[in-house]
């Protein structure tokens, strides 16, 4: 990761690492590349503290910044991943919420150190990109009642057998 010319940074209130080895056990093509610890004692913390973690959470590029409380996370970044089965989109949702994370509307989540991960079943992005309009509103507005998305329903809604 060195060479990279644009990498994201991710800041954390000193969890940068745990957060780096989590995302590497839970999602495929991710990994922990280094720890860089502080030479020495700083205001805020001491030598050795973990200062970045660089890290690939799906094939992107990442670095951890241990910044502190100054700035938190929202939803005006989120990770996007696009699941193939209900087994996928049920694996990693329960691996975020039961790992400390909240569930919100949609296909959101956050994990435990407030980043947020949108959980998308491809067969959700298909149904509400649908070119019959009126198949794609109803697969709409079965998403919009949903917090963890229900593939089946959504399928159901676009074929206008539900709600």
């Amino acid at each position: 990761m060195k060479n990279a010319k644009n990498t994201i940074c991710l800041w954390y209130d000193g969890g940068a690492e745990e957060a780096a080895r989590f995302y590497a056990k839970t999602f495929p093509d991710s990994s922990v590349e280094a720890v860089h610890r502080a030479p020495g004692d700083y205001p805020s913390g001491k030598q050795d503290d973990v200062l970045t973690v660089e890290f690939t959470v799906m094939g992107v590029h990442c670095l951890g910044l241990n910044g502190g409380p100054a700035f938190k996370q929202s939803e005006a970044f989120s990770f996007q991943v696009a699941t193939q089965d209900q087994a996928e989109t049920d694996r990693y949702w329960e691996a975020i919420i039961g790992n400390g994370g909240t569930a919100s509307a949609c296909g959101w989540c956050k994990d435990k150190w407030g980043l947020s991960w949108q959980i998308t079943p491809v067969a959700l992005t298909e149904a509400i990109t649908d070119p019959d309009r009126a198949a794609a509103k109803r697969a709409f507005s079965a998403m919009m009642d949903m917090s963890k998305i229900d593939i089946a329903a959504i399928e159901a809604a676009r074929r206008g057998l539900a709600k």
